[in-house]
């Protein structure tokens, strides 16, 4: 009924979404005389904001065309080189190379966002890694025949991708696919699976929510897993592709996500209306490349939601040692031969620090010559994965890590 609900809100808004777009071109257009009076920059101004609040914001372009290499614009291709039902594997393949430069998966998050999110750190590993990423799809573009889509499956999902990639593989999981990157990992050291990646970096993920909880933490724990069936999980209703699937719906999500820090993204609306009036362009620019990608969510499927929250949040399974991947106890002390890399944010506050170094010490028989630590000063979540620190210090100590362990 919510989704259905939703889905009729935004048909509705439609026309009058248009008519504000339309009457924005016509005040803003260049033959207008007065385009440039105070009064036409607000009115332009106020109706550009009416339309980004009226948008469903549609999966957001990679924009990821070409890297530097030696100081040449080398061109990049985007292929799908493993399709799954729930994920495809992507790989941006460059027109050109150096030969055995290292292999790098990256795990994007499963958790609302597009894989795009990851746009800025998957840039910096262009120039010199083969360069690979998950790119969840929007489980309302899923057809229900295609299954449910559960824990286990994830875990599944990122063996499958290892095992295409070979054992010259190196992994770094961002946020939420830092417990089932573990379970993998585990897994494939107690089969003793050839194609063990050569390392796994974690980056502010939830491996030990008891430490430093936030308040993302005390929302997903507070509370029992009938409630969130009944209150945040929807069908799919007609319409789409995936009708039919039980989802945490992406608007849903949103709603979480701008309630954590509303007081802040009401005061940067207020401040992109001002720097529309004023004609800052560059910096309303950078308010639309944001919000283009912060409000573009995806729905999750319903099982993975649901298990996540229960071993994760509520009974703590990965740390309590009762993490089970198909019926069978996972052993992270089997972990020997993968190096693991934690990174965590000073500021963050969606994984608490000492929720992801947690995986150091719950890998007891992995020699400390494979472990390392890294805490970033200065930065929350988004900082850890994005930004100028991230440039600066953590994508290079990642590549340090990497080379060292390859």
């Amino acid at each position: 009924m919510l989704y259905e609900l939703n889905a009729q809100y935004m048909k509705m808004v439609r026309p009058w979404h248009e008519m504000a777009n339309i009457s924005r071109q016509l005040i803003s257009s260049a033959i207008n005389p007065f385009a440039d009076h105070f009064y036409f920059r607000t009115a332009s101004a106020s109706l550009e904001l009416f339309e980004r609040l009226t948008t469903d914001y549609e999966e957001p372009e990679w924009a990821l065309d070409s890297t530097t290499i030696n100081k040449k614009i080398v061109k990049i291709k985007q292929q799908v080189v493993y399709q799954k039902p729930y994920c495809n594997l992507l790989h941006f393949k460059r027109e050109r190379k150096k030969a055995g430069q290292p292999k790098v998966l990256l795990i994007a998050p499963l958790s609302g966002h597009f894989a795009t999110l990851l746009r800025s750190t998957v840039k910096e590993f262009l120039p010199d890694h083969e360069t690979y990423i998950t790119d969840w799809r929007n489980v309302r573009d899923v057809p229900l025949e295609a299954g449910s889509f559960s824990f286990d499956d994830y875990v599944t999902y990122l063996m499958e991708f290892i095992t295409f990639l070979g054992p010259d593989t190196h992994l770094i999981a961002v946020c939420q696919p830092c417990v089932p990157a573990m379970v993998a990992l585990s897994v494939m050291h107690q089969e003793k699976d050839r194609n063990l990646p050569k390392s796994l970096t974690l980056m502010g993920g939830p491996i030990d929510v008891r430490i430093s909880p936030t308040e993302v933490n005390d929302y997903a724990g507070g509370k029992d897993l009938e409630w969130f069936e009944k209150n945040v999980i929807c069908t799919v209703p007609a319409g789409f592709e995936g009708k039919g699937q039980t989802v945490y719906p992406g608007f849903i999500q949103l709603s979480g996500f701008l309630s954590m820090n509303m007081d802040s993204h009401v005061n940067k609306h207020f401040k992109f209306f001002h720097d529309l009036i004023k004609g800052d362009g560059d910096s309303a620019e950078d308010h639309r490349q944001f919000y283009n990608e912060y409000l573009a969510v995806m729905d999750m499927p319903a099982d993975y939601y649901l298990d996540t929250i229960r071993k994760v949040f509520l009974e703590h399974k990965l740390p309590n040692g009762t993490m089970e991947y198909q019926g069978k106890r996972i052993d992270l002390g089997a972990i020997t031969e993968t190096a693991l890399l934690t990174i965590e944010g000073e500021k963050d506050d969606i994984t608490g620090r000492g929720q992801t170094s947690a995986a150091l010490d719950l890998c007891k028989k992995l020699s400390n010559k494979k472990k390392k630590h890294h805490e970033q000063q200065g930065v929350g979540h988004y900082g850890i994965f994005n930004g100028k620190k991230y440039r600066e210090t953590i994508a290079p100590m990642i590549k340090d890590f990497i080379q060292q362990h390859g």
